[in-house]
């Protein structure tokens, strides 16, 4: 365990990659302050969290309400004064039925939790990354394999993943002379509940149905925390953590 002595601010931090990465990052000495939308998860993250290490902030979170994500950052910079690293990380997924088939609200809902969500937790991050002193931090997106490739019937989760590269992009740009460094993850079948289905066989672009391997979340973990303590002058702008057999590369 190192002492970090930084700050970090995961979303969706209550279950899955969020929670392995906000005890990663904790036991590595970052404070972390853990965002989702309900209280209860993020106190369970908390009490799992080692010691010695950083402290935990749990702080109730609706990343797609700009009033919610204010609140979360002025939380943060009231406790800790800074923010170090934010890990957009919060996401959802729409039905797996033809696109025809989707819901007007189904697809907002997306868009709203992995889009613009992502984009307003960067928004306040870069204001405050910009006005602290020493001046700068680091943002990284959980991107996907489907930022590069979709799944059939993922058309919402897909857009919003390819849109999460170009937002990575954006922020790369805009925010370098900020010192603000920005990087993207991409993610293939962490083993964690959201791909427990994969395990009885899920739908492949053949039309067949196949079980698809799965790799332990901490992997995606120790990649984050990788990712988190460059210093700024470094950046991994886009990696891609997979299984090794997993159906991606190629043609399957």
């Amino acid at each position: 365990m190192s002492d970090s002595g930084k700050i970090a601010l995961v979303t969706g931090a209550g279950s899955g990659i969020g929670r392995a990465v906000s005890l990663t990052l904790q036991s590595a000495g970052y404070s972390v302050v853990l965002a989702g939308r309900r209280a209860e998860p993020l106190e369970r993250t908390a009490a799992s969290a080692a010691s010695p290490g950083g402290r935990m902030l749990c702080v109730p979170t609706d990343v797609t309400d700009p009033n919610s994500v204010r609140a979360l950052f002025a939380r943060t910079q009231e406790a800790f004064g800074r923010l170090d690293v934010l890990f957009n990380n919060a996401g959802t997924g729409a039905p797996a039925i033809p696109l025809e088939e989707l819901r007007y609200e189904q697809w907002m809902q997306v868009v709203a939790v992995n889009l613009t969500g992502s984009f307003l937790c960067a928004q306040e991050a870069i204001k405050l990354m910009k006005a602290q002193h020493p001046r700068g931090g680091r943002i990284i997106n959980n991107g996907s394999i489907s930022a590069h490739a979709p799944r059939p019937h993922s058309a919402p989760y897909t857009a919003t993943k390819h849109a999460i590269t170009g937002l990575t992009k954006s922020i790369s740009l805009d925010c370098r002379r900020h010192n603000i460094a920005c990087g993207q993850i991409d993610i293939g079948n962490a083993a964690t509940e959201m791909t427990e289905r994969m395990t009885a066989g899920v739908a492949q672009a053949d039309g067949s149905t196949a079980v698809e391997p799965r790799i332990d979340v901490r992997h995606v973990a120790d990649a984050v925390l990788y990712m988190a303590n460059l210093p700024l002058d470094a950046n991994v702008q886009f990696l891609t953590v997979m299984a090794t057999n997993m159906p991606f590369v190629g043609r399957g």
